[in-house]
């Protein structure tokens, strides 16, 4: 959880934004190796001077505008009880929208959208910023091109094995390695600058504008290319609640931008000396001795930008799950200190596979950058839609103010956007068709749930009246305690129906113990526990949750001891009702999407394990449910 930055030492500070160095800034750090070349790379914006000024203050002001001002200043802001992300930003819209249900049914799709084009997003990275560092082959020793795509994958396979021992101590080396990092960016750069001072004109945005209006289409296209500077910004974001505020803006303005500003206008310094070192200007831009170091330090930069949405993508799929929009899955923690480092296989495994299929079928980043930006501006633009609704709704702004803050931005994300929609049919495709099944799991999942729910409400009957006709004639109490976990409070398990129709006893103490995961980050200990006496040493139990949470019943359960409830431990008994889904036509959703839901719910990880529940005292009694 995110403590306030203001109380911290300057010694933390700093350490602080040593790490978010690492984390928050591998994939908009590595964009240098790809982002200017690719702007010139198809041939439609030809290599003169004043096109060389003019891409350099699109990127310039690019950055300016897309990060220092909408994420650095204004999205930064809008975090959720110190927590950051788009799941966060959703939970933010639609909490502020609750009086307009409608309203907040369409955010929810969008941000469900949002949600799932991630996925494509950090299946793309990986792919892109490996095969960026390993074309150094191509500049240094083009005899073994032959060999970028196999070592491409090596590195990839490596990254993506070693993610089931945790990411702690590699952690730990990752705002060291990315310092290292930014400031060879500026090393590289600044004697281009030095040499050719030139080269800054194109700070001037009448530079970015002259050449906009004289090419017109073409600039438009080449703005697909141009946001590839900013590919990364939602990291920003996304990591609040790891490092705070403070720390993320320090690093940025003080070290990030500058570096990365330096390194475009070194680049550009030696496109203007020598436009054939258009090929891979950023390589060109070390001297001999530098070739091979260079080469391994990009390789472990994009390494470190990889591990950044890898580690993304298992938080998120976390949250989706505590969330409801996605099935459990079996989620392992790989540190006994830090409860936010954690491991999800499928979702490892998943995204590997998709990683290999997209170096294999684009096989190098020129052809890559044709599917980057998609999913990036897509979330750019959510971010922008659900941070208006935020601040007008939420925070209560003047609609004219809100239009004003978030209206500029949203422009310039629908233009990024229009313009790498054009890359559709050159690659733009792939992550779009990802985020596109994604959204139909999680769409699916959370409607199947829906209409899952509503059949079991259908046919339940009141726990209340329930208990006071069954202790009319009681059955036998036997000693111990029966924990009866319920989807909905105030409903009868239907394993405390099966376990009173077949082993016809009653446990001495009795727990109804439904679990809520509620729309924001956190819940402290104080709201973790609701609890309602039922008569007959029977309770109806409440443990909340916020979606960064550990869900972890037997723990949360110990804090009935302050209300008089008390559990032994090995006395302790876990029934759960397992539904087996039965898809039948008629239904609320198409069959497909029912057999689908079925499958899902089949597959689920063990609501045992999501739970933490002791494996030795848990009693499963399933029953079929038609929906």
């Amino acid at each position: 959880m995110s403590s306030s930055t203001a109380t911290r030492s300057p010694l933390a500070q700093a350490g602080l934004t040593l790490g978010a160095l690492g984390v928050v800034y591998g994939d908009i750090g590595t964009s240098p190796l790809y982002a200017l070349k690719e702007v010139f790379h198809g041939g439609h914006v030809p290599l003169t001077h004043d096109n060389i000024l003019g891409v350099l203050s699109l990127l310039f002001w690019t950055m300016t505008v897309v990060v220092s001002l909408k994420y650095v200043l204004l999205i930064l802001r809008a975090d959720n009880n110190g927590e950051g992300g788009l799941i966060a930003m959703l939970a933010l819209a639609t909490n502020a929208v609750n009086d307009k249900p409608r309203l907040r049914r369409r955010l929810m799709l969008v941000g469900l959208f949002g949600t799932a084009i991630f996925y494509g997003d950090a299946v793309i990275t990986p792919a892109m910023t490996v095969l960026s560092a390993v074309e150094g082959i191509d500049v240094y020793a083009p005899q073994f091109h032959d060999a970028i795509v196999p070592v491409a994958l090596l590195v990839l396979a490596g990254l993506f094995a070693v993610q089931r021992f945790g990411t702690g101590g590699i952690g730990r080396a990752f705002g060291p390695v990315m310092l290292c990092w930014f400031l060879s960016l500026a090393l590289l750069g600044l004697p281009k600058v030095l040499d050719n001072p030139h080269v800054l004109q194109a700070l001037n945005p009448a530079w970015a504008l002259a050449f906009c209006l004289e090419y017109r289409w073409v600039a438009f296209v080449a703005l697909g290319a141009v946001v590839l500077v900013v590919t990364g910004g939602e990291a920003l974001y996304a990591d609040l609640g790891h490092f705070g505020k403070k720390p993320i803006r320090y690093a940025w303005y003080g070290i990030v931008m500058p570096a990365l500003v330096i390194n475009y206008f070194g680049q550009g310094a030696l496109l203007l000396q020598q436009p054939e070192a258009i090929k891979n200007p950023f390589f060109l831009l070390a001297p001999v001795w530098a070739e091979i170091p260079l080469f391994l330090l990009s390789a472990v930069a994009a390494s470190v930008a990889s591990q950044a949405l890898i580690t993304a993508a298992f938080s998120v799929t976390k949250q989706a799950v505590q969330l409801g929009i996605l099935p459990r899955m079996r989620i392992l923690h790989t540190s006994v200190r830090d409860t936010g480092q954690i491991y999800v296989p499928f979702v490892n495994w998943g995204l590997f596979a998709f990683v290999v299929l997209a170096v294999v079928l684009f096989g190098s980043s020129s052809k890559l950058a044709g599917a980057y930006g998609v999913a990036v501006t897509i979330d750019m633009t959510i971010t922008t839609v659900m941070t208006f609704f935020v601040i007008r709704y939420g925070w209560r702004y003047p609609l004219a103010l809100c239009v004003a803050a978030t209206g500029v931005f949203f422009v310039i994300d629908i233009t990024f956007l229009a313009s790498n929609l054009l890359k559709l049919a050159h690659g733009g495709w792939f992550p779009l068709l990802i985020g596109v099944g994604m959204f139909t799991l999680m769409l699916t999942w959370k409607q199947g749930r829906r209409q899952l729910s509503h059949k079991l409400r259908e046919d339940a009957i009141d726990l209340k009246s329930f208990l006071e006709a069954v202790f009319i004639s009681p059955p036998t109490r036997v000693f111990g305690t029966a924990v009866f976990l319920a989807a909905e409070q105030g409903v009868t398990p239907n394993a405390l129906l099966h376990n009173l129709k077949h082993n016809k006893v009653l446990h001495e103490q009795n727990l109804f113990v439904s679990v809520k995961h509620h729309e924001v980050p956190w819940i402290s200990f104080d709201r973790r526990v609701q609890v309602e006496s039922l008569g007959k040493d029977c309770w109806a139990v409440s443990l909340n949750f916020g979606f960064k949470n550990e869900p972890d019943v037997p723990e949360a359960l110990k804090l009935l001891e302050q209300r008089g409830v008390h559990l032994d431990e090995m006395e302790t008994s876990y029934f759960l009702s397992r539904d087996i889904v039965i898809p039948t036509t008629g239904g609320g959703m198409a069959l497909w999407r029912e057999k689908l839901f079925a499958s899902m719910h089949r597959n689920a990880a063990a609501a045992a394990d999501f739970l933490h529940l002791p494996t030795n005292r848990i009693v499963e009694l399933g029953s079929k449910v038609e929906i």
